[in-house]
């Protein structure tokens, strides 16, 4: 072979490992365009967006710096929300005494008739937990934001011949606080977004099963309040069976949560 037939030989092997070098890049390309997304990341987008659709029929972004008080069972709350930092607080009277508890940031103190008190880690822990399930309740569902909460996509059902989306949350003990294993389900309508009925089983005090439904909905200052007739199921009984029994009449009324009195402070 000539030294010209050897030169064309060696470029014409250049040119083809190229091409097939391109080829390959292509198809890898293709097959990274082409994969199909997995259904666990399909649900984790479906429970997202159904949040983000509530909370903004809810109020939305006010809630990042809303600032409301209102009465619950003869007690005053109030919540200031400033963009990821929050002060909530109690009022309340006994035997002649002003108890006034405030929970700023995650840190509570407590003052009798306006004089600072020293609490047991115990007892911060419980009135901590009361005044943030207070407002957790009355703020929904703009806390299922928090980064403890794992939420769930749980299918469609139908309440009173009306299709509602199912959010389940559960939360991680790392911030979910002392009942961190409670189980939620919310019941969002598949047009109006807002949290029509909502559920959760719980362990503490021997657990129990509640179903609430909302009634006597108001905006005021952009933000939705409801207030809810609260159920009592026998224990054990799964959350997704509530719909069917309230329906039937088959769950028995234990209270009325009425968050009163609402009042923004803006």
């Amino acid at each position: 072979m000539t030294y010209l037939s050897k030169s064309l030989a060696v470029v014409t092997l250049v040119l083809l490992s190229a091409c097939q070098t391109t080829t390959k890049k292509e198809k890898d390309t293709d097959s990274e365009v082409s994969q199909p997304i997995s259904k666990a990341e399909i649900t984790v987008a479906k429970e997202q967006l159904l949040l983000n659709d509530a909370i903004a029929a809810h109020g939305g972004h006010l809630y990042e710096q809303a600032h409301y008080t209102f009465q619950f069972r003869k007690k005053q709350y109030t919540f200031k929300n400033d963009k990821g930092r929050y002060l909530y607080s109690v009022k309340s009277s006994k035997d002649e005494n002003e108890i006034y508890d405030v929970l700023e940031n995650g840190r509570l103190t407590r003052t009798i008739n306006s004089a600072e008190v020293s609490l047991s880690n115990k007892d911060i822990a419980k009135y901590s937990e009361a005044l943030n399930s207070v407002v957790y309740f009355a703020t929904l569902p703009h806390k299922l934001k928090d980064k403890a909460v794992t939420k769930t996509y749980e299918g469609t059902t139908y309440i009173k011949g009306v299709p509602y989306d199912v959010l389940g949350v559960t939360f991680k003990q790392e911030g979910g606080g002392t009942d961190f294993d409670d189980t939620f389900h919310y019941w969002i309508h598949q047009e109006k977004k807002t949290v029509d009925y909502l559920a959760y089983s719980y362990s503490t005090n021997e657990g129990g099963v509640r179903f609430r439904s909302a009634y006597n909905p108001r905006t005021i200052d952009g933000i939705r309040f409801q207030d809810y007739i609260n159920y009592e199921a026998p224990i054990g009984t799964a959350l997704g069976d509530l719909p069917p029994l309230y329906e039937k009449g088959d769950l028995k009324e234990l209270s009325r949560i009425l968050t009163e009195d609402v009042r923004s402070l803006r």
